[in-house]
């Protein structure tokens, strides 16, 4: 992985644009106590600027570059040694070992492999200490939203009580100190605002074939990611946002519903939610598949997990994603059959997986 980052001409190429250039960027606003409100592609919570900011102030004597790329390497072993450690099969730490490669070296150029440490550290923390599950899922939920997934299936009564609270005081500590410590920390909330259908979504895959078949819409390069624009757009990314609110809606639904709790349910709950969210979201990205890898990973340091299919299901996903993006990504912008066939095959083992998982996890809940 390293290698190709080194190289960084596979495919399309330019996998290191974003931690070369753009974070590297972030840092010097960061460092002078700002947020980069001005910038349209500064797109994440407030959390977001510690990670970010740690590389270069941990190691001064690299570039931003080698210092971020050496921080993702250390975030790695730890997740490695918390799976390995903190489970009692070694399966999720092989998983986690073996499947983050099929990414290439995006996970490499990405801080996505911090914040799915952030997540892996809250799930396994959660049967020893409640409150400090509730602290890291906190902190991943302010670097990156989704960690807050985690504690979705804590079982009901003290342990969720203990970890939703400090959950919620970890996240009211943080962002007070980011207030006070920096300038225009909520003005990511800008960002989102414009964001239309990208290229790799589910829905971009329809709107892809689409277009082999007459439909006049066109690709524009907006919001650091290329996304469609033309005619019913608007209503892809409008059903986007309904599915989402829909499987939000569901997992509430088996929330009030299970009544059998395993250890691993947590795990197998938070993978389900995570997947859930990404398949209906209008925007995917390849290192979205970094925190569905994490997520299996963890689901299968247990036994008890009802998750096994799944994370074999998202092994072939991550293999077909870096087929996309970088390898075939020209034909994906392009939007030639070639293109259509891989993002589509992608998107349909994400959404079996999303079937798959929920159906588990109802059926192992339900007694």
């Amino acid at each position: 992985m390293a290698l190709l980052l080194a190289w960084d001409g596979l495919g399309a190429g330019g996998v290191a644009r974003e931690a070369h250039g753009l974070y590297a960027h972030w840092y010097g606003t960061l460092a002078q106590g700002a947020f980069p409100s001005g910038d349209p592609l500064w797109q994440y919570p407030p959390g977001a600027g510690p990670v970010l900011l740690a590389p270069g102030l941990l190691l001064p004597w690299l570039t931003y570059f080698q210092a971020f790329v050496a921080f993702t390497l250390a975030t790695d072993a730890l997740v490695t040694y918390a799976l390995a450690r903190g489970g009692r099969e070694p399966r999720g730490a092989w998983l986690w070992v073996a499947g983050l490669p099929l990414l290439l070296h995006i996970p490499l150029a990405r801080y996505d492999v911090q914040v799915t440490a952030l997540a892996v550290l809250a799930l396994l923390a959660l049967g020893r200490s409640p409150r400090v599950a509730g602290g890291f899922a906190a902190l991943g939920a302010l670097v990156k939203v989704w960690p807050a997934l985690t504690l979705l299936g804590t079982p009901r009564g003290r342990t969720t009580k203990e970890a939703w609270t400090a959950a919620l005081a970890s996240a009211a500590a943080l962002l007070l100190t980011l207030t006070l410590v920096f300038e225009s920390p909520f003005s990511f909330l800008r960002g989102q605002t414009g964001r239309g259908v990208q290229i790799e979504s589910p829905g971009g895959t329809a709107l892809m074939i689409a277009r082999r078949f007459g439909w006049p819409g066109a690709v524009r390069y907006q919001y650091g990611a290329f996304e469609f624009v033309g005619p019913y757009v608007e209503l892809v990314a409008a059903a986007a946002l309904g599915l989402t609110v829909a499987a939000f809606g569901v997992l509430l639904w088996w929330r009030t519903r299970a009544r059998a709790w395993s250890e691993a349910t947590p795990y197998d709950a938070a993978l389900c939610a995570v997947l859930m969210f990404t398949v209906t979201s209008r925007v995917i990205s390849p290192q979205y598949l970094v925190w569905l890898l994490g997520l299996a990973a963890v689901c299968l340091t247990s036994r008890y997990t009802t998750q096994r299919p799944v994370a074999l299901l998202i092994v072939a996903a991550a293999a077909l994603s870096s087929l996309a993006y970088p390898v075939l990504y020209e034909d994906v912008v392009a939007g030639t059959w070639t293109g259509c066939a891989v993002t589509g095959a992608r998107n349909a083992l994400l959404l079996g997986g999303a079937f798959v998982s929920f159906r588990s996890l109802w059926r192992g809940t339900k007694k």
